[in-house]
């Protein structure tokens, strides 16, 4: 039986809407693991829907440090966001023995705890606020980057865009889908090779019918690849290693403003296909 717990959390943090916002701690209880997730909460008026981001940290991270890294809550203080916290997970590429927490890489994998674990928060958040389920995202870094691409690929089609970090996740391409995209690269990264990331990049492009990029935040480093379908991918590629860059958070609720859920077999316009949320 899913239990759940709520209570305000020990700390704040500044949301840039009058003043500070408290995030909460939200508990379920999932085939007998506690799982866990801070959720930032905005202030709406009546009648009004709200986004909703779902953020993942890498593995061995922690909610608490994701809500201190994304700043969702800073830089669209008008969304509900949810930083859900891993539990321990062997790593493809560090951690064989699954000592940090993480989440899992493929479908199947841990009997796809993390994937039930996504549903049971997701069907909480409509439950209990107003949720505008044409304008739900997924972003995350690393291992948290490989699982918003698996969301993408296998919860495809609950999210308007998605906004991977760090990662390359090749193994859930053949099961995406076309879908708005804005995915940060370290051009030094030592962990995730850049050329890994790149062959991503390129074939979300192919995958999505995009044309020649043009510039797209160029403070940020971001080239905007207009899609014949309507699914526009952006690359915000840093010169930096594996870090989360600071300037990330901003171009990524920029990019995630200016969707709304499409179905990908309907998506036959010509152009950029942005069409402007709140």
């Amino acid at each position: 039986m899913l239990k759940l717990y709520a209570f305000v959390f020990g700390w704040l943090v500044c949301s840039g809407v009058q003043g500070a916002e408290a995030w909460v701690l939200r508990d379920w209880m999932l085939d007998g693991l506690r799982r866990e997730a801070l959720v930032h909460v905005p202030e709406v008026k009546a009648g009004e829907r709200m986004p909703v981001v779902f953020a993942f940290h890498g593995h061995g991270g922690n909610m608490r440090n994701a809500t201190r890294s994304f700043r969702m809550d800073e830089v669209w203080p008008e969304a509900l966001v949810v930083c859900m916290q891993g539990v321990p997970t062997p790593g493809r590429l560090t951690d064989p023995e699954g000592k940090k927490n993480g989440w899992q890489s493929g479908a199947g994998d841990q009997g796809d705890r993390d994937l039930k674990f996504f549903d049971a928060v997701f069907a909480t958040m409509k439950a209990e606020h107003a949720v505008d389920e044409d304008r739900v995202f997924a972003m995350g870094h690393s291992n948290g980057g490989g699982f918003t691409y698996l969301l993408w690929a296998e919860r495809g089609e609950l999210f308007a865009a998605m906004g991977p970090s760090g990662s390359a996740a090749r193994q859930s391409l053949g099961s995406l889908k076309p879908k708005p995209v804005i995915h940060v690269a370290g051009e030094g990264d030592p962990l995730v090779k850049f050329s890994w990331q790149k062959g991503m990049m390129e074939a979300l492009r192919v995958m999505n019918q995009c044309g020649p990029g043009e510039a797209w935040e160029q403070d940020a480093n971001c080239t905007l690849y207009p899609s014949a379908i309507g699914m526009p991918v952006v690359t915000a590629i840093h010169p930096g290693g594996h870090e989360y860059p600071k300037g990330a958070p901003g171009v990524i609720a920029k990019f995630f403003k200016q969707h709304r859920r499409v179905a990908a077999e309907a998506a036959t316009v010509s152009g950029s296909g942005a069409k402007s949320g709140s």
